[in-house]
């Protein structure tokens, strides 16, 4: 076994995957290599905040596409990891009338293909919404097949699992698909070769050690299916189901509804910060407190579509304030404004909407992680960073499968 796995981390971020797999064994994870970008925006905060913690790696900041392949093929990554954007991921043949094919263009998906085919990885460790297996509604299930095709193409099996990271006794209700690739050469796939499909979603996969789950499916959903090696007939034809759980190797795939072996979740309460460090700014007045509640009440309002079509827009309505003793709710990047999903607490008599501080805890980011760029920005990026503390669970797995 190789004393370290050297990791590119792509779309970083402020470095959740990161803070995840060094937790879990910072010996062993060794991120050399970043790449963070938001684009339409000047200020790079993300990438300031991660080079900041991180100076010792290459940090790029710059967007993905113009990375040049020369510039991949001197990076010697043993692992990429990276939460990127669901689009669409439907492709089509090349112009040139070729076996190519042509992704649509923007879509950061065939990025992280570039860049695999390019360095090579021994492993991926990939995270995104979990809508991604369902995508797009008018064909269900095809983006996903696609990456599954796209991967097989290289030379890769893929295992995935839908994770809430509450129901694995965590602060947050925040539901990520994770997707686990290896290069099908590699000796941890010669370690797992034995084990049956069902073998690997139930009990000896990566996800299933380290988070459990009922030993049967929910509804009896099940699929066995094959990826079709032709990646266009896959956008094109797709038509099977993929549920929240998966195997798929040397094109065969197995999917299953699983139900997980729930612990309990780390309340809202132990994450808030004592009352007397809060500042007054959190705090809501009267006006502040009637929007809240006409933003979270039932609503039907009459709305007039781009074609001129009229519907009604419809919404039920939510508690008045979150319950401090169950987990937080999914946070958005709209976290901190007037907004229906922004976190409402009540403490003393008081409202109150989250702190960055309270925010960072709920992703299990150190206090004060995102503490040199504005509040708006501060919730921003924890609006889209991932909870580290299912990063590190996975990475205590990944370590110990490796030196089995």
């Amino acid at each position: 076994m190789k004393k370290e796995l050297t990791i590119l981390e792509l779309f970083a971020g402020v470095g959740g995957f990161r803070i995840g797999l060094e937790t879990a064994n910072k010996n062993y994870y060794k991120t050399l290599w970043s790449n963070q970008w938001e684009p339409s925006r000047k200020a790079q905060d993300a990438f300031n905040c991660y080079d900041n913690h991180f100076p010792e790696s290459e940090n790029l900041n710059e967007d993905i596409s113009t990375i040049s392949d020369e510039r991949f093929a001197n990076i010697n990554a043993d692992m990429i990891v990276g939460g990127f954007p669901c689009q669409d991921y439907s492709v089509a043949r090349s112009l040139s009338g070729g076996m190519g094919i042509q992704g649509k263009k923007g879509v950061l998906f065939w990025e992280i293909i570039r860049a695999t085919k390019i360095i090579q990885p021994t492993f991926l460790l990939l995270e995104n919404v979990d809508r991604l297996l369902k995508s797009p509604a008018s064909q269900r299930g095809r983006d996903f097949a696609i990456m599954l095709a796209a991967f097989n193409d290289l030379g890769y099996s893929v295992e995935w699992r839908v994770i809430n990271a509450a129901e694995y006794g965590l602060a947050q209700k925040r539901r990520r698909v994770f997707i686990f690739v290896y290069k099908n050469k590699s000796d941890f796939a010669k370690k797992v070769q034995n084990y049956s499909d069902e073998e690997i979603i139930y009990n000896d996969g990566l996800f299933a050690r380290g988070f459990p789950i009922e030993n049967k499916p929910y509804k009896n959903r099940f699929v066995s299916d094959i990826i079709s090696e032709d990646i266009v007939s896959v956008s094109d034809n797709f038509s099977s189901s993929i549920f929240n759980t998966g195997i798929m190797r040397n094109g065969k795939f197995t999917s299953i509804e699983t139900v997980p072996v729930s612990e309990k979740p780390i309340p809202l309460k132990d994450i808030l910060q004592p009352e007397s460090e809060v500042n007054d700014k959190y705090y809501l007045n009267e006006d502040d407190i009637l929007k809240f509640k006409t933003l979270r009440g039932a609503k039907k309002i009459q709305r007039i579509s781009a074609d001129g079509h009229m519907y009604t827009f419809s919404e039920g309505s939510m508690s008045e304030t979150d319950d401090i003793d169950k987990p937080g709710r999914t946070m958005l990047t709209s976290e901190g404004s007037k907004n229906r999903s922004t976190h409402l607490i009540k403490i003393d008599d008081k409202y109150r909407i989250l702190t960055p501080l309270e925010c960072e805890a709920l992703n299990g980011f150190p206090p004060n992680w995102t503490a040199n760029m504005p509040d708006r920005m501060r919730y921003f990026c924890m609006g889209n960073a991932l909870v580290t503390g299912v990063i590190e669970r996975i990475g205590k797995q990944l370590y110990a499968m490796n030196c089995e």
